[in-house]
């Protein structure tokens, strides 16, 4: 058959990839595909599975094959990323029952929240979640649709997640893997078993997927998934992730001490230790890679909150791309020449979808802060920039509280074209910031995952001599000194706002 290549399809907020790559991690060939986001209400964010999840998919990997001209049957193995944290039932026939209710910018599920809080106790929600409930977890999410949707309730055949849903449209399994059940707290135990006991108050045992491993083979494509993918029939396809952990896997997050910093629609970190590691302000959990651990964190808004900004207060630069102009978000750049670090005193909170770690409070709001009659939307944009990297800078002071070095911080998604922002995130951070130099993100993570599944390479260690950084960002001290004294500004200002937030 000659050659092997290996597929990776990732499902993000607002677009799909795919790559196909060979058995020298070169990459073959990519497909992207733009996709809408349903926000019906206040705090209601959705994707149609069907629509948008495996039809993309399915675009998806029709295109690489068809860019590449290979045949399917040289596709090795499959590996699939997804949002993470979102919560879809299905019937016996893995036909979604109603739009999929994404991760953490989703925040319906407050009175839900707040009920368990009650239920449980502040002691039985710290010994089980190791930290506050937030809208990232599926539970409260399946108990809002137990609530508030009892006929979908009844008919569900399994509650999934988004790479759960797509490897079962593959393959027919229901699975999950263990980065993942974390997000189910307290539906499994940290062995991967369903807790039968504590998931009773959400849901039926047998309605919750089984646990496997990232890189398990769990099954191959269907007669039918073959059909509508373009994939051979028989094709192996692994357990899959979500997207955060193969964008970290893209990046060469391998050892103790590694740390990504995936800058999307929302920003996730994910840093590489060799011990678990507990804090209510962050998320801790196993790693992909075996016997390692994670400390986790993420953001609701990154990519979502310049979007919006371009949507919004940058409508003209859109005008102008949509017209056949410049991109807008490069437009908007040029305007942000002169403007010092601080951005003339302005302090912006990034929390316009509620916030999750470091601070875990979906009704927190976003707030423009310091504005006078001299600054300009530019002035506005640049702090919103600045907003994000003081989050971040947050995570990483909770990170070496504990004692863990930061060796090496790789930034990847689509804010890394965004090369301002990444020398924002270094300056205000005071740490070296790197871009990998195949920065496609999670889609190359799960090629790379599924590649060592079949035994392509013989470990990780072997692999991270395939991956090199590209760009290095290097703090500058002047730059550092002002974003210091602004940070103690950003800290504290939520601290005293955050009870008028809820008076909103």
């Amino acid at each position: 058959m000659g050659n092997r290549y290996f597929l990776g399809v990732d499902i993000g907020t607002y677009e799909s990839k795919g790559v196909l790559i060979d058995q020298d991690y070169n990459l073959v060939a990519s497909k992207a595909v733009r996709h809408g986001l349903d926000n019906p209400q206040p705090n209601f964010y959705e994707h149609d599975a069907e629509a948008v999840w495996w039809q993309d998919l399915c675009a998806v990997t029709r295109g690489l094959i068809a860019e590449s001209g290979i045949n399917p049957a040289q596709i090795a193995c499959v590996g699939t990323s997804a949002l993470g944290a979102d919560c879809v039932p299905v019937d016996e026939n893995c036909r979604p029952l109603r739009k999929a209710i994404l991760y953490g910018i989703d925040s319906r599920a407050v009175g839900e929240m707040a009920f368990m809080d009650a239920y449980y106790g502040q002691d039985k929600v710290n010994a089980l979640w190791g930290r506050p409930l937030c809208s990232s977890d599926v539970a409260p999410k399946i108990l809002w649709i137990k609530n508030n949707e009892p006929e979908v309730y009844q008919k569900t055949y399994k509650f999934l997640t988004a790479t759960s849903y797509l490897t079962a449209k593959l393959t027919g399994r229901y699975v999950i893997d263990k980065f993942l059940i974390n997000t189910f707290t307290p539906c499994y135990k940290p062995d991967g078993s369903i807790d039968e006991e504590l998931c009773q108050l959400y849901c039926r045992p047998d309605q919750l997927a089984d646990c496997r491993g990232t890189m398990d083979i769990v099954g191959t494509v269907t007669s039918q998934a073959a059909a509508e993918t373009g994939l051979a029939e028989g094709t192996p396809v692994i357990t899959g992730t979500d997207d955060a952990g193969a964008e970290a896997i893209s990046t060469g997050i391998f050892v103790p001490g590694d740390m990504m910093v995936m800058l999307g629609s929302s920003c996730y970190l994910i840093y590489c230790s060799d011990r678990l590691v507990t804090d209510p302000r962050l998320w801790h959990d196993t790693f992909i890679l075996p016997g390692a651990f994670s400390i986790t964190g993420g953001t609701n808004n990154a990519g979502t909150l310049t979007r919006w900004y371009r949507d919004t207060v940058f409508f003209d630069k859109l005008a102008q791309q949509e017209e056949g102009g410049r991109n807008a978000y490069e437009s908007i750049l040029d305007e942000l020449e002169g403007i010092p670090a601080g951005s003339g005193g302005l302090i912006t909170l990034p929390y316009f979808a509620g916030e999750r770690t470091p601070i875990n409070d979906p009704q927190a709001r976003g707030v423009i802060f310091g504005l006078t009659l001299q600054h300009t939307r530019a002035h506005m944009y640049k702090s919103a920039l600045e907003g994000v990297g003081y989050s971040i800078a947050q995570h990483l002071d909770i990170i070496s509280e504990h004692g863990q070095p930061l060796t090496k911080i790789m930034a990847v998604g689509g804010g890394t074209k965004n090369k301002l922002w990444l020398q924002i995130i270094a300056d205000i951070t005071g740490h070296v910031i790197q871009t990998a130099k195949i920065t496609i993100g999670a889609s190359f993570g799960d090629a790379l995952l599924a590649a060592v599944a079949v035994g392509n390479s013989a470990s990780f260690a072997e692999l991270s001599q395939k991956i090199s950084p590209a760009e290095v960002y290097i703090p500058n001290p002047q730059n550092q000194a002002v974003y210091a004294r602004y940070r103690k500004v950003f800290d504290e200002l939520y601290l005293r706002t955050k009870d008028l937030m809820r008076e909103l």
